[in-house]
């Protein structure tokens, strides 16, 4: 075994994080860890690298096991080179290469640093250090980063090439165990086709927070982080998904049973207290006395139990029988509530045509796409990083606000209705926002949309999208997790009841039961969508015509 975890209580403050939560982690295993936003998944990294020691229970880690893991800041480390910041993480890199550059000035004859000076070269040699840039100038062609950012410093690089090198950092540095978060968010189909080749592949055990359903089906073990506690299921997303299942509704079977007790158990109090009442025989008070006594017991310690959340995938769902469908539907976890409601004005109205356009700032991006949207139509914008998608969709909206586009047109046209109605979706919050508490961030956003803003609506909509109604409003939008910035967003793409949705990654963050409500929701959408994603399993939910973006795409 390489790592095993027990923790017996983990908080934050008044809020309980962990209760027991107990797995382990064996030798170039590959595991999927996932969870509702806000179980604690990048707590439990924090832990186990030992950065946060505040907790109750123990990590035990094999002797000699290396951990390498992707960092999620990189305060003191601005100014170093991308090269430098890798190779400081690399293992014993900064050691061998202070042997080797410095020795040769004073070993001498000095047999002891002679040897110690050959081992270094010997080791050096042996973890493939001597040809570090070639293969990280090689990794980062692979993640479309251009190999000349080895030489950038780390504060130039955006928040997106930042995560590709923490990637290769956590590949390259071939330790025991590789801790890696949420790694395919803003990746292409190209980047996330070498990620999980390299996953398959991997020597090192691998723990991998992710809701990518296509890494999800490459690993040997998921784990899911729910109510505190740690639940395995051997096997990939597919298999996962069926166990599930199976878990799920015996659980569902087993609260249903442990809530009509209580409900007989009420029904008995009162009855064993209105039957002492009426007594008058002091042998037949005490037997009702101590009946009612026995089942207000037993009551009271069945009320404590807490209702376990239950989370069954909607194709598994079908499958249940009546009776445990309706248990199920009662007793579910709360998911987010996307509301995308729209009333058809006019039947097959065309709301965007863009005809043999070329778009690029110093020259183009791309040339010559074509395609028309109307009511009811998808369009999916395909391509690899940098090939225009985001450019085109810029375009679209400044043509529709009646303002200029930052890129350049080269050739083409765009056409879109007038004061046509949309909501767009964005990898990243608008900064005028990042100073925002959430609820005046969403006073700003209804605001903005010349809707009526009240505190009753503000916490109708940190409801609906799984915020905490009375704390939650107070954090900083800067201060939100991954997951929380896109429920932020999504409340902002659908808050004007928009005829065409425009999504850019939509399903980066968002938990699994979250994406099942927004493919849902999408599906019954009734008006127009654009959308860029590279998540195989929402682009065949979604469908509608694909647009190849980009000389690249053809090298698909």
């Amino acid at each position: 075994m390489l790592l095993a975890i027990d923790i017996t209580e983990k908080s934050f403050g008044d809020k309980q994080l962990y209760d027991n939560l107990s797995f382990s982690i064996e030798p170039g295993e590959k595991i999927g860890l996932i969870g509702r936003n806000g179980t604690g998944k990048s707590t439990l990294f924090n832990m186990i690298t030992g950065d946060d020691t505040d907790f109750q229970g123990e990590i035990k880690l094999k002797r000699g096991t290396t951990i390498i893991a992707s960092r999620q800041e990189h305060h003191g480390h601005e100014s170093k080179t991308v090269l430098e910041y890798v190779q400081g993480d690399l293992p014993e890199f900064a050691e061998l290469q202070k042997i080797i550059t410095t020795y040769p000035e004073h070993m001498a004859s000095n047999e002891r640093k002679l040897q110690r000076y050959s081992d270094a070269l010997d080791r050096f040699s042996q973890l493939g250090y001597f040809q570090i840039e070639d293969e990280l100038e090689q990794a980062l062609q692979d993640y479309q980063l251009d190999p000349s950012k080895l030489q950038a410093k780390l504060e130039d690089l955006s928040g997106g090439q930042k995560r590709m090198v923490e990637l290769i950092k956590v590949q390259r540095a071939r330790g025991n165990l590789a801790l890696i978060d949420e790694p395919t968010n803003h990746m292409d189909y190209v980047a996330k086709q070498a990620f999980i080749r390299w996953l398959e592949a991997a020597q090192e055990a691998v723990l991998v927070i992710t809701h990518d359903r296509d890494v999800l089906q490459t690993v040997d073990k998921i784990v899911e982080i729910r109510d505190g506690r740690a639940f395995t299921f051997k096997g990939n997303y597919k298999q996962y998904l069926s166990i599930n299942k199976n878990q799920i509704t015996s659980q569902v079977n087993e609260y249903d049973l442990t809530q009509r007790r209580i409900d007989n158990l009420k029904n008995d109090v009162i009855r064993f207290r209105k039957m002492k009442e009426r007594s008058h025989d002091p042998g037949t008070i005490k037997r009702f006395k101590s009946s009612e006594n026995k089942a207000a017991a037993e009551l009271e310690r069945l009320q404590q139990t807490e209702k376990p959340s239950f989370w069954i995938d909607q194709e598994s769902a079908q499958d249940l029988g009546t009776k445990m469908t309706t248990a199920y539907q009662k007793y579910k976890a709360q998911n987010i509530k996307v509301d995308t409601a729209s009333n058809v004005e006019g039947a097959d109205r065309l709301l965007v045509q863009v005809d043999k356009l070329s778009l690029g700032y110093d020259k183009p991006l791309f040339e010559d796409v074509s395609f028309s949207l109307r009511e009811g139509e998808r369009v999916r914008l395909h391509g690899r990083n940098g090939a225009g998608k985001t450019t085109l969709v810029d375009a679209i909206v400044a043509n529709m606000k009646n303002v200029p586009a930052a890129a350049e047109r080269y050739s083409g046209r765009i056409m879109v209705e007038r004061e046509l109605n949309y909501g767009l979706y964005q990898q990243e919050i608008a900064d005028r926002y990042l100073d925002f508490t959430l609820h005046d961030a969403l006073e700003q956003v209804l605001s903005e949309n010349n809707l009526p803003v009240n505190d009753q609506k503000i916490k109708q909509l940190l409801s609906d999208y799984l915020f905490n109604p009375q704390t939650d409003g107070a954090v900083m939008i800067s201060r939100l997790s991954g997951g929380q910035k896109a429920r932020f967003q999504l409340i902002r793409m659908l808050i004007n009841d928009p005829k065409l949705l425009i999504l850019d990654e939509p399903t980066n963050h968002l938990d699994l039961p979250s994406i099942e409500e927004l493919e849902n929701a999408l599906i019954d959408f009734t008006g127009a969508v654009i959308y860029i994603s590279h998540d195989s399993y929402f682009a065949d939910k979604l469908g509608g015509q694909t647009v190849a973006i980009g000389q690249q795409y053809a090298n698909k």
